[in-house]
């Protein structure tokens, strides 16, 4: 008894407290069901391949499961308990739960690991309902969804998702008459707002949302597309949430309003520490729902929400170069990352030996003098850049006009390839394996196209340097007559060089076969209209100039394609990180500047192909074995 306290007022106060507890935790629990999202993951077909292996899951799984540990506090090694359960988290600070396996070397660990785990059991979401005292007349239901592993550029072990619907009420009660006004998607550190009844938020029976979780990551998406961020609240990457998807409808466990009985109920909501094992950098496992200001500032949280997410653009005149640039990029960057702190001294050494290489390639090259006219002579592998470099800048019109024509083939490519994939797709005919073999015609057709372009201003460019060598004007339409009086030699030697490369890159091992024939044959273009052969003589002709010269051909047509390559999409993902400019627009810029590009690596390739020449023509020149003096060294 409290003293002073009569025994009859409190009898009468736990009436009155607890049937209304119960009443506003079954008015919270109506609400909860009545909203419970739809989960549609990307589905998985084969194990360790694209899609989502993980789904939302019931985290009493974790608990007296002898492959998790709980360990800590602060470091990786201190061992708690194996199988711990759920009281056992209560008021841990900086402890984290450990699951089998090695986050920076996942593979599918994690995959084959949450499959035996979650086998049987239903998905889980866990709802809970939040009031602000500082923001009367408003609630908040949150929806959280955990998942085993997030398999993104920062792998870690354990995943906490959200999604929130705000209503203008003052409880559970009063929020289960209304609809919400709002709805917030989370995704990496930030979320994306909707109103309710915006077109882009998808719903079921007007009630229950539909979320697209992205592959890997998980964050939360309001439609199936490839999303871009570039920001610490985004996500620095892409999060693909492309179909086809495999339906969820999750059981629903609402985590009662009240601190005290959420604990009752769900004790590890207590846990202070981290669902996932210690890592360095950003490979940490998660801090938990409570841990998050959401969890006790709901409204204030919301306010920052953004309003748009980028979708990248399946499409276009130019395809999707710079956002698959950044894409590929930040990937890539990841995984070197991870390299990095597995194996930092080896890593370092093997970047250091790369960067010295270059810089050695650089100081060694013999770059001046630089003297793009006459062409028929033989040059020093820096002088064939540098006169390529310095004819370019000297007479933009000209070449500028020669790269254009790559945008009507871009055009044809587009459209043949959108056919193929995405026409193709809509009407529902292809499935399966065929599908595959749609796609890779779609690649074939499109490879077959640039290289059309890329054959084709080649020879106009060797052509129009003859025309600038010999004194005589010359535009980019008269160059293109010359070439096109070599058509059929030019569309032969392609086809050729097309359909052995289809053959050859369709295998693995062929793969290296492949790259030493295409050099062997890149001199073709400039055989076919300046020496007049055919298509099979051509790529022989080729061949002999390449001869004893490949690593010379490869690393002067390889840079040059570089730079070509990259400097549209290096661009364009530079854009990305500064600007606010539309996706599509920056596809476009990126298309365009490959387009002008593309005439330098003609200028190389003809270039190469006349020093070539000159070399196999000419005398070689002789070798001194013996150095006369060219000082006196007498004696005095």
């Amino acid at each position: 008894m409290l003293r002073g306290v009569p025994v009859v007022i409190l009898a009468a106060t736990a009436l009155i407290v607890a049937p209304t507890a119960a009443a506003d935790l079954a008015d919270e629990r109506a609400l909860a069901e009545r909203h419970a999202p739809i989960v549609r993951i990307v589905d998985q077909r084969e194990e360790c391949g694209r899609g989502e292996p993980f789904v939302p899951t019931d985290v009493d799984l974790l608990f007296d499961e002898p492959t998790v540990a709980l360990r800590g506090p602060w470091n990786p090694t201190d061992l708690v308990k194996i199988a711990p359960s759920a009281t056992d988290l209560v008021n841990r600070f900086e402890y984290h739960l450990d699951f089998p396996g090695d986050a920076l070397d996942a593979g599918c660990d994690y995959e084959r690991w949450a499959k035996r785990l979650t086998a049987g059991a239903e998905p889980v979401v866990y709802a809970h309902v939040v009031s602000q005292p500082d923001r009367p007349g408003k609630v908040a239901l949150q929806y959280w969804l955990f998942y085993p592993f997030n398999d993104f550029n920062n792998t870690h072990e354990g995943d906490w998702e959200m999604i929130q619907l705000n209503f203008a009420a003052k409880d559970a009660a009063d929020a289960l008459g209304r609809d919400p006004v709002e709805i917030g998607y989370s995704a990496h550190e930030g979320a994306t707002v909707s109103s309710w009844e915006d077109d882009k938020l998808e719903t079921v029976d007007g009630t229950r949302p539909v979320i697209y979780p992205a592959a890997g990551s998980h964050a939360n998406k309001y439609s199936a597309a490839l999303w871009l961020g570039s920001s610490a609240e985004a996500g620095v990457g892409c999060d693909d949430t492309r179909g086809p998807h495999r339906e969820l409808e999750p059981r629903v466990e609402t985590i009662p309003s009240d601190p005290d009985a959420a604990r009752e109920a769900y004790p590890w909501i207590a846990f202070e520490g981290r669902w996932g094992e210690l890592q360095k950098a950003f490979f940490n496992g998660p801090t938990g729902p409570n841990q998050k200001r959401q969890w006790t500032e709901p409204i204030s949280w919301s306010e920052g929400w953004s309003d748009r997410s980028y979708a990248i653009p399946t499409g276009g005149l130019f395809g999707t170069n710079a956002t698959d640039f950044f894409c590929a990029s930040v990937e890539r960057g990841s995984s070197l990352l991870i390299r990095l702190l597995r194996n930092p001294l080896p890593t370092l050494i093997l970047i250091g030996i790369l960067l010295g290489l270059v810089i050695f390639a650089a100081v060694k090259a013999t770059w001046t003098p630089v003297a793009p006219l006459r062409v028929a002579r033989r040059r020093s592998w820096g002088q064939i850049l540098s006169a390529s470099a310095r004819m370019y800048v000297k007479r933009p019109v000209l070449f500028i006009g020669l790269g254009v024509l790559l945008i009507p083939i871009a055009f044809v490519i587009t459209f043949l390839q959108w056919f193929l994939l995405q026409g193709i797709d809509l009407v529902g005919v292809v499935t399966g394996e065929a599908a595959g073999t749609w796609a890779f015609l779609s690649t074939v057709i499109g490879v077959a196209f640039a290289l059309l372009g890329l054959n084709l201003v080649q020879a106009a460019t060797a052509c129009a340097l003859v025309e600038v060598d010999e004194g005589r004007s010359i535009g980019a339409v008269s160059a293109y007559r010359l070439a096109l009086r070599r058509i059929r030699p030019l569309l032969g030697a392609l086809g050729i060089y097309v359909a052995t490369l289809v053959v050859l890159t369709s295998s693995f091992f062929l793969f290296p076969l492949a790259v030493w024939l295409a050099i062997r044959w890149a001199l073709a273009a400039p055989v076919v209209v300046l020496e007049s052969e055919k298509a099979v003589p051509s790529l022989r002709r080729s061949r002999e100039l390449v001869e004893h010269r490949w690593i010379r051909v490869f690393s002067l047509v390889g840079v040059s394609g570089a730079i070509a390559l990259m400097a549209g999409p290096l661009l364009g993902a530079i854009l990305i990180f500064l600007t606010e400019t539309p996706l599509g627009t920056l596809n476009i810029v990126a298309g365009v500047v490959y387009a002008l590009s593309m005439p330098f690596v003609a200028l190389v390739t003809a270039y190469v192909y006349f020093d070539a020449r000159a070399r196999v023509e000419l005398e070689p020149v002789e070798t001194v074995t013996e150095l006369p003096a060219e000082i006196s060294l007498g004696t005095s």
